[in-house]
């Protein structure tokens, strides 16, 4: 029997999962859109991974990142819930131990992750305007009609991209717009979309921070060759994608859980049995609520996780009079 970990990003677009071998190795892999479900969108997740490994795969520890990972660390039972800082730069380091820059690039946010003998020691994160990150590129490829994993392929064939400034949505859909009107040729805008995204992430995010070679680019847009392409360019250096960057942090927090060892003593969840049950978290019903407390004059907003009728976790609240008894 093969004792495996399963880990598990859950981000505002999309929802990740690895399950990883003793030896650390990925055998099993999940990529699917959150839907504004993160409960739902984990729950398929699960079920995908299930369907990868065989009746000798026992996952023995969980580890869940991304902005649902107390919610989905609840539903799962898991030992470890990291942020995805923490997460990204464990997995990454693991696979390529001399990295000194990790360039990160999601759905709806992007991160710099700058090491130092394998350890993070600066980063920064853009969360306030979504121009340059994944849903940007989504929206601009609806309105040029193309499918969004063909922007790379596309601008790369491009000979002169235009300039589109996309410091701003707005302004850069402004530009778009411009452009597509004039007649510039849809090759060059798409490289030009290409470009503004890597020059606002290095105008933004990686504002003030010194980017030092070897470069790993993980994240969705990762995908993309013409983003690729624009900050090599850009950097003046190789760029270096990983096959499974896109789930860099599921596979980082699935490391975590592993050297945290199996989880044993469970009383209730998918880890009840001492192995983890795919059809008890599949079967359970999970719901939040939020309440305010009204214990102090914080009147602190507590977010409780019920199984079913059961309170299994809560959080946010600022002091112990807050604390709500779970039932896990």
């Amino acid at each position: 029997m093969t004792k495996a970990y399963l880990g598990i990003d859950i981000g505002s677009i999309s929802t990740k999962g690895v399950i990883i071998d003793e030896d650390r190795n990925i055998i099993a892999r999940s990529y699917l859109w959150t839907e504004g479900d993160p409960s739902q969108a984990s729950k398929n997740v699960v079920r995908e991974l299930e369907s990868q490994v065989g009746d000798d795969v026992e996952i023995v520890g969980a580890g869940t990142t991304g902005s649902a990972r107390r919610l989905v660390g609840a539903m799962l039972g898991a030992s470890v819930i990291k942020n995805e800082i923490t997460a990204h730069a464990v997995g990454t380091t693991h696979l390529h131990p001399d990295v000194r820059t990790i360039l990160e690039i999601g759905g709806q946010d992007s991160k710099i992750i700058c090491v130092s003998d394998g350890i993070a020691v600066d980063y920064a994160m853009n969360t306030l305007c979504a121009a340059g990150t994944g849903s940007f590129l989504s929206s601009q490829a609806h309105r040029l009609g193309v499918e969004v994993e063909e922007f790379g392929d596309i601008a790369l064939t491009s000979q002169k991209p235009a300039n589109i400034a996309a410091r701003c949505t707005v302004f850069a859909e402004s530009d778009l717009v411009h452009k597509i009107q004039v007649g510039y040729a849809r090759e060059d805008i798409i490289a030009g979309l290409c470009n503004a995204v890597a020059s606002n992430y290095l105008n933004n995010v990686g504002k003030g921070k010194k980017i030092a070679a070897p470069v790993v680019f993980q994240g969705g847009v990762s995908k993309n060759v013409g983003v690729v392409h624009a900050f090599e360019e850009q950097l003046g250096m190789d760029v270096a994608v990983d096959p499974d960057g896109h789930l860099m942090g599921a596979y980082g927090v699935a490391l975590l859980a592993a050297d945290a060892g199996p989880i044993v003593g469970a009383e209730s969840g998918p880890f009840a049995s001492g192995k983890f049950d795919f059809e008890a978290m599949l079967d359970f019903d999970f719901k939040t609520r939020e309440i305010e407390c009204q214990k102090c004059a914080n009147h602190c907003e507590v977010i409780c996780v019920y199984r079913d009728k059961d309170i299994i976790d809560s959080w946010g609240n600022r002091c112990e009079r807050g604390a709500v008894k779970t039932t896990a």
